[in-house]
């Protein structure tokens, strides 16, 4: 094979990830939190309700990694979910 063919190395893309948060706070109940873990992170039962827990204990924890338009949709959804519900339930992004 000629020099001019000679393969070039590329490095494959790797999109950066995002933390989808959720916050704890005094209004938004425990019951709520683990239906928005299981409907939109998809989450099984029990490991939704180990997650509202350490949100409730620690005041914040992570309910998924994704994309960054991913990231946003979930976040949408649940701060969509939360107005709809009449709760202030917080969610944040933030770059893994």
């Amino acid at each position: 094979m000629p020099q001019s063919e000679a393969l070039t190395k590329t490095k494959p893309f790797v999109p950066k990830l995002y933390n989808v948060i959720l916050h704890n706070d005094d209004v938004t109940t425990m019951d709520f939190v683990v239906d928005v873990i299981v409907t939109i992170f998809n989450k099984n039962f029990d490991d939704a309700v180990a997650l509202m827990l350490k949100i409730h204990e620690s005041g914040l924890a992570i309910c998924g990694v994704y994309e960054k338009e991913i990231a946003k949709s979930k976040q949408q959804s649940v701060l969509k979910a939360a107005k709809v519900a009449g709760f202030p339930l917080k969610c944040s992004i933030e770059l893994e």
